[in-house]
Parts: C-alpha cells; sequence; structure tokens
C-alpha cells in the first residue's frame, strides 16, 4: 500500500463513486477502479460496496479512511515543514550579539524578520566580542553582531568569516546622572581631567576604546584617570554610581535611555562604530539564516558593501 492508492480511495469514499472521483483527480475512471481493486486484493479484505447508486466503505474500508486520514495528514505535515524549511521560513538560529547591540538594534531586526517569518525560533545570547567570534568559529553560534571601528580592515584580517557591514552606530558622551548642567550638545574638551571609563581592547579588533583615544589625541584632549571594564555593559553602572565618564555607542539616541545617565551629543565630528554580522566561512548557511543575512544586506545603505 502507498501513499497513491490512500489518496485514490480517500477521494473515492469522499465522492461516492468511481466517476466523480476520476474527475477530481483528472484521470480516466478504468485505472482509478483497478487501482482501488489492486488494493482490495493486496490487502485481502473488501474495502468498499459497490452499487449502482455509487459506492460506499465497509467496516474495513471505514477502518482505512480514518486510519489514512491520519497518515496523509502527517505526510501534508511533513511536506509543509520542509517546504518552509527550505525556504527559510521555519528552522532555528542562534545569535550571538554584544549587550549594546541587545539594547535597541537587535529587537528591532527581529521584530522585522517575524513579521514574515514567525516560526523561525532565534535564540539570543550576549558575550563580549571576542566570546561571540570564538562561538562562530566553533560554530556554537550561527552568526554574531559586533561593533568595529573599520569594517574594511577587520574583514582584510578574518579569512575564516565572511563579514557584512551592517550599519553605523553613533557614539554619545555619556555621564553620572548628576551631570545634568552640561550643554547638549558638548564639546569634546569636557573630558579634560576627567576620569573615563572604556572597555578593554579586543586583540585585532579595533573598536570603541580606538575610536575614543583617536578622539581625544586629534583635539589634544588629556583625561586624567582611564578604568578598564570588560565591556560596554559593565561599564555603565561605575559611571550611574558617579565614578567615571565615557563615550558609549548610542543607536539612534536609544539604547541609553533605560540607564540613569546623562547622555549629550558630541559636537566635535567622531566617526561611529560599525556594527556586522559575522558568520563562518566554513560553516553551511540554513535557508533560515540565509533569510536573516539577506534582510540585514538590505537594510545597509547602498555604500556599504558586504564583505
Amino acid at each position: 500500500m502507498d501513499l497513491r492508492q490512500l489518496r485514490y480511495f480517500q477521494a473515492v469514499v469522499e465522492a461516492g463513486s468511481f466517476v466523480a472521483a476520476a474527475a477530481e483527480l483528472h484521470m480516466s475512471q478504468p485505472p482509478l477502479s483497478l487501482t482501488i481493486s489492486k488494493l482490495e486484493s493486496e490487502l485481502g479484505v473488501q474495502l468498499l460496496i459497490r452499487t449502482a447508486r455509487g459506492v460506499s466503505p465497509t467496516s474495513a474500508g471505514m477502518y482505512l479512511l480514518n486510519a489514512g486520514s491520519r497518515i496523509l495528514g502527517d505526510v501534508d505535515e511533513v511536506v509543509n515543514h520542509l517546504t518552509n524549511y527550505g525556504a527559510g521560513r521555519e528552522g532555528a538560529i542562534t545569535v550571538a550579539s554584544v549587550p549594546a547591540l541587545m539594547w535597541y538594534r537587535i529587537p528591532q531586526l527581529l521584530k522585522e524578520h517575524s513579521v514574515e517569518n514567525p516560526d523561525v525560533d532565534v535564540r539570543l545570547i550576549d558575550p563580549p566580542p571576542w566570546t561571540a567570534i570564538e562561538m562562530i568559529h566553533n560554530r556554537k553560534a550561527d552568526v554574531a553582531f559586533i561593533m568595529v571601528a573599520d569594517a574594511e580592515q577587520f574583514a582584510e584580517r578574518q579569512d575564516r568569516f565572511h563579514i557584512i557591514r551592517w550599519e553605523d552606530v553613533p557614539l554619545v558622551a555619556a555621564f553620572p546622572p548628576d551631570r545634568t548642567d552640561l550643554p547638549d550638545p558638548v564639546g569634546i574638551g569636557v573630558f579634560e581631567a576627567m576620569t573615563m571609563i572604556l572597555p578593554q581592547r579586543t586583540p585585532a579588533v579595533p573598536s570603541l576604546p580606538d575610536i575614543v583615544d583617536e578622539t581625544l589625541r586629534r583635539f589634544g584632549v588629556i583625561t586624567g584617570r582611564t578604568r578598564i571594564a570588560d565591556t560596554i555593559q559593565t561599564s555603565i553602572p561605575l559611571i550611574t554610581s558617579g565614578q567615571a565618564s565615557s563615550i558609549l555607542p548610542d543607536a539612534q539616541r536609544r539604547s541609553l535611555r533605560k540607564f540613569d545617565l546623562v547622555v549629550r551629543e558630541i559636537r566635535e565630528p567622531i566617526p561611529p562604530l560599525q556594527a556586522v554580522a559575522v558568520v563562518s566561512a566554513r560553516a553551511e548557511v540554513s535557508p533560515a539564516l540565509s533569510r536573516l543575512l539577506k534582510r540585514i544586506r538590505s537594510s545597509a545603505p547602498a555604500h556599504r558593501p558586504s564583505t
């Protein structure tokens, strides 16, 4: 017994006659009758009561109709899931992203993506950038989102990965909550002799500390003590507690609103961080991940090519 025989049998019972079923199946009546007769012969049981007015199922036929309906339903469901998986509308993606992008930009991306792909399961992890990169290398994550100072330079040094430049993340000045007296925007000179906190540098990944150091040097600003935090995320409590100030990424001036900080634009031009998506150059890209990467590429301005 095969699926074709089950579908033919179901069609005959539902139509009530071989002639009507053949018309619905777009085939001639004799081959259909022969298929059902052969099925009865193979099973050794009569499935249909044939009369001049049509056909009706025997008790064995009713059993086969019910069981066959479940089987065909399961098969259709499997086919539907596999079709959706192949099209990228179902599946699972593990996303590793630095926390600063989790505050606003990653939720926006996933919200837009889920509108068209609601059945894709996304698992989120928020490691520091060097850990996120290793997770891609070790295939513990499918895509990593980090921020770098220069996406093209980063891509040239990373032959293990494909780098997709996503978008720029502007930098703002962040101060303790009692510094509401500061104007908006502030000049970069406000950091003169001030205690600053910055995340630690990531080997081979120029990022926020490099941009800040270059900006302060360019404008001749000499800060006081510089404290080092593990990540951007862990520097924020020290700023809110009044122990330091900093220059931080802030996507559309939304990311830092949840924290008890005084946030100000910086008057002087300062290069933004560049958010990039990192995927393995060697691992297979699933259809679900491919659809997400396509959305990232389509949202990036035309003058920012993927690498």
